[in-house]
């Protein structure tokens, strides 16, 4: 193969743009990578001025640059790699890195500049960094933080995993996680992996798993699917923490609030909500995250109402069945009966308030609808009585009319002027 197809295949299997310069700053030969880089084409390349690959702003100091180290490659004013920003044929500008080397041809010098587009590299550096942050967190997170596949089998395994389910890494990477699940909790961890095969998350979940050495520990668990560069759902990624006996009553007590079927929310004592079940978020239209930090009243059609219910707590520690009238964020209104209690701390101060909703919605339609037919009965009853006083009356006055007939026929004349008793 001659010299001069070797050097060519060569130029264009290296990894960075190469550019060939001559004395007067003529592009000679490029490869296609520089073409990839710069959007141009070779033909539009050689034979032109390289300041055309430089934005404008910095022409005269990169032709500067270049004299300078043609007239002695020794000079690097930028020292050995030049940073220096690149232009591309659409006008766009980007950072680069610039190693020079001369080439003596005979009579003539050639500079080769290797041109690597630093605006990538840094991306990659800087996601590199994100990636090993996020590793760094994970290894010393609290949390035992783990990721398998759809199949369960074990990925990662952190450190937190090891002190609470007495696995090493080691031991556990490769294996199924369903070694951690006790046999009464199948059907749940069957569950939660179809939430997450659609794309959904598991948040919060009271839950128990087995230890190494068999024992059974109480855990919240929080698991959401892992997406690989397509999207695609390829995995589980299950962040798990020891419940203590005060954390387990508590997550008990949230479970029962979420599975409660009656909006509950707690409100401060400045009327602000700071917390709500989903009975909530489906009677108000409103997500959860958006409904902490607003005002409990203005989810009512009377919130002068609504803040009577808060202030009558406030004063007297209880509401019961308190009547209101909840607006949907799509103007659907629901008819409620609100049951409120304060809660305090150890000194007995108010912190806040805690109300429970109950829909009464088809419970006041029916009384309405009962309401209603009630009083179209009472209506024709009373026509009814109307028209048997007005029968009666006419039947009374049909009676006297014959008894008045009868007398006259007994006393009075006929027709013919004579007495009906004459002879």
């Amino acid at each position: 193969m001659p010299l001069q197809t070797k050097l060519g295949n060569l130029l264009e299997a290296v990894p960075d743009a190469l550019v060939g310069v001559d004395r007067s700053g003529v592009i000679r030969f490029v490869n296609r990578q520089t073409e990839s880089l710069f959007g141009y084409d070779r033909e539009d390349l050689i034979g032109a001025s390289l300041e055309m690959l430089v934005p404008e702003s910095v022409r005269e100091v990169h032709a500067a640059h270049r004299r300078s180290f043609a007239a002695d490659p020794s000079i690097r004013p930028m020292g050995p790699g030049l940073r220096l920003t690149g232009r591309r044929r659409d006008g766009t500008e980007f950072p680069v890195d610039v190693a020079l080397s001369p080439v003596s041809t005979g009579d003539r010098m050639l500079v080769i500049a290797a041109v690597r587009d630093m605006g990538s590299h840094g991306r990659e550096q800087e996601e590199q960094r994100r990636l090993d942050r996020l590793a760094a967190i994970v290894e010393h997170s609290d949390d035992a933080i783990i990721s398998s596949t759809l199949d369960g089998v074990i990925t990662s395994w952190n450190r937190a995993g090891e002190r609470l389910y007495g696995y090493t890494s080691k031991e556990i990477i490769g294996k199924s996680d369903w070694l951690l699940v006790p046999r009464d909790r199948a059907d749940e961890a069957r569950a939660a992996l179809e939430k997450i095969q659609a794309g959904e998350l598991v948040e919060h979940q009271h839950s128990s798993r087995v230890r190494k050495d068999g024992t059974v520990v109480q855990v919240s668990l929080t698991a959401s699917p892992i997406r690989d560069a397509d999207d695609r759902i390829v995995g589980v990624s299950t962040i798990s923490r020891s419940l203590t006996k005060k954390e387990e009553a508590y997550e008990l007590s949230r479970f029962m609030i979420e599975a409660s079927l009656d909006s509950m929310v707690s409100i401060s004592p400045e009327g602000k909500i700071t917390d709500a079940n989903e009975a909530t978020v489906r009677l108000t239209g409103v997500p959860r995250d958006k409904l902490i930090g607003t005002s409990f009243p203005d989810y009512f059609t009377d919130p002068a109402k609504a803040e009577e219910i808060h202030q009558k707590v406030f004063n007297e520690g209880v509401a019961v069945d308190y009547p209101l009238t909840l607006r949907h964020s799509d103007g659907t209104l629901t008819e409620v009966l609100y049951n409120a209690s304060a809660y305090r701390d150890d000194s007995g101060t108010v912190l806040g308030v805690f109300a429970a909703a109950r829909d009464v919605t088809r419970q006041i339609q029916d009384q309405r609808k009962i309401a209603h037919q009630q009083a179209l009965e009472l209506d024709r009853l009373a026509e009814l009585e109307r028209f048997q006083r007005l029968t009666v009356g006419r039947e009374l006055k049909m009676i006297e009319l014959k008894k008045e007939i009868e007398y006259l026929r007994k006393f009075g004349r006929t027709d013919g002027g004579e007495r009906d008793d004459q002879p």
